[in-house]
Order: structure tokens, then sequence, then C-alpha cells
């Protein structure tokens, strides 16, 4: 597996993406949250022999990333953590992430705390320098 990055406009992003973003099954994932982007997103993908896995769309906001949604195929920790270790490494700026609930343990291994609690997600932000990712 392998995550690449790729600017929130990017044809190649469309392509990759789009049978996964408008999926029912993969939308009550997210409690029907749709995915978007923009010019100040930056999408990072998992991919596994040619296959999206997993994505992080990434919004630069002022100080810091911000990250409030998300897909895992399969809720797979190793996707998952690929994922925020290639967010995490390419920033010395704060990220927040509006983390699932299921997932909130995960981010915490990474660094993150938890700041707001809602009844299906938690806000939580990490500062980290860059590139060091602890695990």
């Amino acid at each position: 597996m392998e995550v690449i990055s790729l600017h929130g406009t990017d044809d190649r992003l469309y392509e990759l993406v789009s049978r996964l973003v408008m999926n029912p099954e993969i939308l009550r994932q997210n409690n029907n949250y749709p995915f978007k982007t923009s010019n100040g997103h930056t999408w990072y993908l998992c991919m596994d022999n040619g296959c999206v896995s997993g994505f992080m769309p990434v919004l630069t906001k002022g100080r810091g990333l911000y990250i409030d949604n998300y897909y895992i195929s399969g809720d797979e920790p190793e996707i998952l953590d690929l994922l925020t270790e290639a967010i995490l490494a390419s920033t010395d700026k704060t990220v927040t992430v509006l983390s699932h609930k299921r997932h909130t343990g995960l981010f915490r291994r990474h660094g993150f705390i938890s700041g707001t609690v809602f009844a299906l997600y938690d806000k939580m932000s990490c500062l980290r320098t860059k590139g060091a990712v602890e695990k």
C-alpha cells in the first residue's frame, strides 16, 4: 500500500474517488455526510494495487489543516494509520480531525487530543514537528 496526495480539483482525483464518494453504502459509513472538495483541499489516498482503499480530504484553514470527513475501507487500522502518518509528516501545522467515535483511539495513538465531544464524533487536534511521527 502507498499513500498519494492530489490537489482537491485534480482530474485524476475525480477518476479515482467518484465511485466511492457517490456510493450509498460508503455515505452511510460517513453518517450520510457528503464528501467535499475545493481548491483549498489536498486529498490523501491510500492505494492498494491501483485501487483506492481509503482517503482523507484535508482542508488548509488559517493556521492549520482540517479533516472533517474520510473513508477507510473496512475500517482497517493499517489504512487509517498510513493516511494519518502521511498527513502529519507533511506539515508542521496543527491538524484537526472530526473523528468518528470508532476511530478516536487510533488518532490518540498519533498524538491527537480530544477537544469537543459530540454524539457521533470527537473533534481532535494534534501539533507535530514536520516529519516527526511517532507510534
